[in-house]
């Protein structure tokens, strides 16, 4: 997969224009505040229509304008291809090879990225909902259904919950508790086997990719801190017995907090370099690569499953990283197009094969 071509109107502070983008590594350098990660963020759009900032739609216009348009050459499934994306209105039109589309997600079968910025930090900084909706929305990407199970999973855990709540009121109610114990550890167990497997592909890729970063001085270990007490190696059989146990040693704890307090939806990652937590003891160098392992081999296990590699997106990756590492990113991530924002200009200089591009107050130069 590659960007062939991108061209901005009226988006954000961009000015307008058009960029023909190297096929490997493309520095976008600037300093901030100037629109690099706007760039980026265009870039992102193509993936599904929505701003990796949280920012809303209306929002990505210019700001004495009322309309943006994206428009970008690709090359994907082995031929080259055009989108479109023209939000004029509060509406938004999206176009694929010149044929209009009713939905963002007809470019999600046709390109994909994966992005990182410095809220990704969160992964390690944060608590596990954050480890977990990483972990959730990566798979997503490859199985259709886990989202499904997502879903169900999350409406069974409402209504176990209510019913917590209103045992207390009424403790008859307890024995009907088991019938949602037994849909949660179906539902549940499918997602922790999901989890497991994926967790697995992820640690053996990122593990390659941290050496590489690190200089071969670091070993990154990613571990499922399943509630359940279930391992990696269970069958779903056994992981489905160990929810129901789990559920049923809990239950004098959810009858008092009105909450369910083990499962999928409370389990965790534990990252940990050289077997020791990231997040305690890491260096805000050795989290950023942490997390850039993770994010890069999420880009590895998509193009397993899609034989197809994904344009890698990397806003402000750079900083608080050592020459070494940084060399790494820059010239050392084969066959993958690469966007990376930095803003010290040594960075732009540390490039051997790719293109700079200068971003000045919303204008891009090459």
């Amino acid at each position: 997969m590659k960007v062939n071509a991108l061209h901005f109107e009226n988006y954000r502070n961009l000015k307008d224009n058009t960029i023909a983008p190297s096929e490997r590594v493309n520095v976008i350098y600037g300093e901030n505040a100037n629109g690099k990660t706007n760039l980026l963020e265009a870039l992102w759009l193509f993936c599904g229509g929505h701003s990796f900032r949280g920012a809303k739609e209306n929002e990505l216009i210019r700001f004495d304008r009322d309309f943006f348009r994206l428009k970008m050459d690709f090359e994907s499934g082995e031929r080259e291809q055009s989108a479109e994306i023209l939000f004029d209105k509060n509406k938004k039109c999206i176009k694929l090879n010149g044929v209009d589309k009713n939905s963002s997600s007809y470019l999600t079968e046709v390109f994909s990225a994966v992005v990182f910025s410095p809220e990704h930090l969160s992964l390690i900084k944060q608590g596990p909902n954050v480890r977990r909706r990483f972990l959730d929305a990566a798979i997503c990407q490859q199985r259709i259904r886990y989202a499904s199970l997502l879903s169900q999973y999350s409406r069974i855990i409402v209504q176990r919950n209510a019913l917590l709540k209103d045992i207390y009121k009424n403790k008859d109610l307890k024995e009907t508790l088991f019938i949602w114990d037994d849909s949660l550890s179906v539902v549940g167990a499918q997602i922790i086997k999901e989890r497991f497997e994926y967790i697995r592909q992820m640690r053996e890729s990122a593990k390659i990719f941290h050496k590489g970063i690190s200089g071969d001085k670091e070993e990154l270990d990613i571990i499922c801190q399943c509630t359940a007490k279930a391992e990696e190696n269970d069958s779903i059989e056994i992981i489905r017995d160990k929810l129901k146990n789990a559920f049923l040693a809990s239950r004098h704890e959810d009858y008092h907090t009105g909450y369910t307090s083990v499962g999928p939806h409370r389990d965790d990652l534990d990252i940990k370099i050289n077997g020791i937590s990231a997040r305690r003891f890491g260096s805000q160098g050795q989290q950023r690569s942490a997390v850039l392992s993770m994010k890069l081999s999420e880009a590895e296990l998509l193009y397993r499953k899609n034989n197809e590699r994904p344009v890698i997106l990397l806003d402000d990756v750079l900083s608080e990283l050592d020459n070494s590492r940084q060399d790494f990113l820059l010239n050392k991530v084969e066959d993958y197009q690469v966007f990376v924002t930095c803003c010290e200009e040594s960075n732009k200089e540390q490039l051997r094969k790719g293109k700079v591009f200068y971003v000045n107050n919303g204008e891009v130069t090459e």
